[in-house]
């Protein structure tokens, strides 16, 4: 992950300069197809996009999908409530999405066969398949398929995007993922350092919340600050050949020295009104934050709630389900709806795609211990703003919630669609630093938004 920093002190070894090399030749290559992309497709409204993952895997059948005449050991203890749009029911938890369910779309048919957080994990970020079904991942490996916030960020650099004021682009908060290991498809893999998210590792709900990455190294001044940045610029006459070490120290100069990037973190500007209608806790204000960073020109940003799998409170409920869904669903659904709303009163939202998700669902029998286990095969993703058509859903579960009766959809899918909403070809073909060739991504968009915006 990006860190400020140690960038501007760092000295890099041979391999590093070595690697560098792989990144110009795969930075020429993708350029000339990005460029080409943009020419052949118009560019798309899009102008951001949130993705909040809800780590370890809720229960579809216990939110958006539930299954009210299934028998007990199926539907469960929640019962099922009306929403804005007639017909359409979710989970009593829910009650604030409930009322603007008129806003969104439910997909109820995503499905893979990866079962183990790691590589589900990977698929989901990336959306690609890994190598096995329940391959262990490790963390930041370099030859990794790109997620889909890097890919978006190499895309703006390269020209296929319109540059924002904001050199920010891909940005993770407010903890890293983990399991055993940081949960792959958290990074830019083969596509190289200078495209990771920024990530911030802080609790925005704090009254001490600080991006320290964003703060001057120890007694460093803007007036030396300034001197460093001027002894740089005097060697870039000098050609050594490390790309990427470039890409890092103007991008932390950038980040020292914009405003924008410094407001945009200021939560604490916030009407005291506005922050408790988000709700004051971790998810809320993370949310909150999120909007900040739509406004100031961050085009991607994941919002990552729960940290580690298998810890008391968190979405990877093998046991107790309904007692630890209700204690998540209860700040899920008051900071997903105050965003949504608060986009909307700001008209971000339809230039904002707002994605809510997890790696994969839940078994749709209740367990011995009154759990659900992993269940990849069926399970429901949400969509909001970005041009979607609000109100609906997009493919079915059978009567039990088992595996996709009507349009099934991929991971592989979903990163389609973004890339499409962005203006982005998802045929394209990018290279890893051995030069093999790789198309961007093999999924299908999903055929959920305004047809007059694709």
């Amino acid at each position: 992950m990006l860190e400020i920093p140690g960038i501007l002190e760092r000295a890099h070894s041979r391999r590093s300069f070595l690697q560098a090399s792989g990144y110009t030749a795969l930075a020429a290559a993708l350029n000339q197809r990005l460029l080409a992309a943009r020419e052949a497709s118009p560019q798309q409204p899009l102008r951001s996009c949130i993705l909040l993952m809800l780590y370890g895997g809720p229960s579809q059948i216990d939110t958006w999908d539930m299954k009210p005449h299934a028998p007990s050991e199926v539907r469960g203890d929640y019962r099922s409530i009306q929403t804005s749009v007639p017909g359409l029911m979710n989970c009593e938890h829910l009650s604030a999405c409930a009322q603007l369910m008129h806003k969104l779309t439910i997909i109820r048919s995503m499905h893979h066969d990866l079962t183990n957080h790691n590589s589900a994990m990977y698929q989901a970020l990336v959306g690609k398949s890994p190598v096995s079904n329940n391959e262990i991942l490790g963390a930041n490996r370099m030859r990794d398929f790109p997620n889909v916030g890097a890919a978006i960020s190499y895309a703006t650099a390269r020209g296929a995007l319109p540059k924002t004021e904001n050199p920010l682009i891909n940005l993770a908060l407010p903890h890293v993922m983990h399991n055993v290991v940081d949960l792959p498809g958290q990074n830019s893999g083969f596509l190289g350092g200078s495209h990771d998210p920024f990530q911030i590792n802080a609790d925005p709900n704090s009254d001490q919340f600080q991006v320290q990455n964003l703060q001057p190294p120890p007694g460093i001044s803007e007036p030396r600050l300034q001197a460093r940045r001027s002894l740089l610029r005097s060697l870039d006459h000098l050609d050594v050949g490390d790309s990427d070490l470039e890409q890092y120290q103007r991008r932390a100069f950038e980040l020292l020295q914009n405003p924008a990037v410094q407001a945009a973190f200021q939560i604490e500007r916030e009407p005291p009104r506005v922050r408790e209608d988000y709700g004051r806790h971790k998810l809320g204000q993370s949310l909150l934050l999120a909007r900040r960073l739509v406004e100031s020109g961050v085009r991607f940003i994941n919002v990552h709630d729960g940290v580690l799998n298998g810890q008391t409170v968190n979405w990877d409920s093998h046991a107790n389900l309904f007692l630890r869904h209700r204690e998540l669903l209860t700040p899920f659904d008051q900071g997903f709806a105050a965003l949504i709303r608060d986009l909307d009163q700001r008209d971000l939202l339809d230039s904002t795609l707002v994605i809510a998700m997890g790696e994969f669902g839940r078994t749709p029998h209740v367990n011995a211990n009154g759990g659900r286990d992993h269940w990849p095969n069926c399970y429901s993703v949400v969509l909001a703003g970005g041009g979607v058509r609000g109100g609906t859903t997009f493919g079915a579960s059978d009567h039990l919630g088992v595996y996709p009766q009507s349009d099934p959809v991929t991971p592989e899918d979903l990163a389609a669609t973004i890339f499409q909403r962005f203006g982005i070809n998802p045929e394209i073909e990018i290279r890893d630093r051995t030069g093999r060739p790789f198309q961007l991504s093999e999924g299908q968009a999903i055929p959920v938004f305004d047809s007059r915006l694709t």
